[in-house]
This record gives structure tokens, C-alpha cells and sequence, in this order.
């Protein structure tokens, strides 16, 4: 119907998005020397993020970008991975999510760096369409100054992809 006037979905916190997850590190997850494939591991991060976009979004959210993964230190079969996604930014139809990937031994209760990442995500319709995304609520300066660097993270993702190599 032409002339409906699109409803602007009220802004919601970062905090009611956050996912975390566990994954148990079994033979099947892991290389000839016992660690954890990486591709594994960029699957799980997809996963968490996705969750996280949807739940802020109420709509499917799809992978748009993945920035650069860097793998700190391995994880290997019989360790636990964790994973943690938050939103940091929002923008019309797309939004920025953050994960943070630790190992742990369980045995020592040892945990360390695994991996980083920014993933953007674009909600979708049930047409495939874009569709606004829920703004993200900016109230404390933390979240002004997170919403203030992914948007400078989405410049640069812009600048690469448009860039006529």
C-alpha cells in the first residue's frame, strides 16, 4: 500500500542482544595436529553474531562482511571455545556486531585469546529485502563512542569494496 508511512522501530539496547555461546572441541572440530580448524571456528563466530542481529533486529539478519580474522592462539580437541556477540553500531539497514573468541582449558580453568572479529549484518524481509534496522538505544557515552567507531569501521568497509583495483 502506497502512502503507509514506515514505522521507525524504537531504539533497544545493546544488552538485550548479547549472545554467548560454548562449544566443546571434539575430534571432528579439529586439524591433524589436534586444533580446532578455523573455518570452524569463522563458522561459530557467523553463528553468535547472527543470533545476536536477529534478537536486536526482530528480522533474519544475513551476513554482509567479515573483517579481518586474525587466529592469536589455537584451541585444541578436549578445550572449550567461547564465543561473545555484541552489537556496537547501527546504521538504515545495516549493523555492526561484535565477537570475541577465548579458549579455556578445563581442567586448569586457563583461558586465552582466540580470535576478534566485526561482522556486519543486513535484516531482511521475507522478500529478501532490506529493511531499517532497530536503532541501537546511545545512552552513555560508551555506546556514543561505539556507535561512533563502527561508523568509521563502516567507512573503511565502504572504501574497500567500492575501490577500482
Amino acid at each position: 500500500m502506497s502512502g503507509m508511512a514506515t514505522v521507525i522501530p524504537l531504539p533497544r539496547s545493546y544488552r538485550e542482544s548479547v549472545t554467548e555461546m560454548t562449544e566443546y572441541v571434539l575430534p571432528q572440530h579439529a586439524n591433524a595436529l589436534g586444533n580446532v580448524f578455523g573455518g570452524q571456528i569463522m563458522a561459530w563466530v557467523d553463528l553468535c553474531a547472527a543470533i545476536t542481529a536477529q534478537r536486536h533486529g526482530g528480522h533474519m539478519a544475513v551476513t554482509a562482511f567479515v573483517d579481518d580474522l586474525m587466529f592469536e592462539n589455537p584451541v585444541k580437541v578436549g578445550e572449550v571455545v567461547h564465543l561473545r556477540a555484541q552489537l556496537t553500531a547501527t546504521f538504515r539497514t545495516s549493523m555492526e556486531v561484535e565477537v570475541s573468541v577465548t579458549g579455556e582449558d578445563l581442567r586448569t580453568r586457563r583461558r586465552w585469546p582466540c580470535v576478534h572479529a566485526f561482522l556486519t549484518f543486513v535484516c531482511i524481509d521475507d522478500q529478501g529485502k532490506p529493511v531499517q534496522v532497530t536503532p541501537l538505544l546511545i545512552d552513555c557515552e560508551e555506546m556514543q563512542q561505539s556507535q561512533e567507531r563502527g561508523a568509521e569501521r563502516r567507512a573503511h568497509r565502504l572504501r574497500r569494496t567500492t575501490r577500482n583495483d
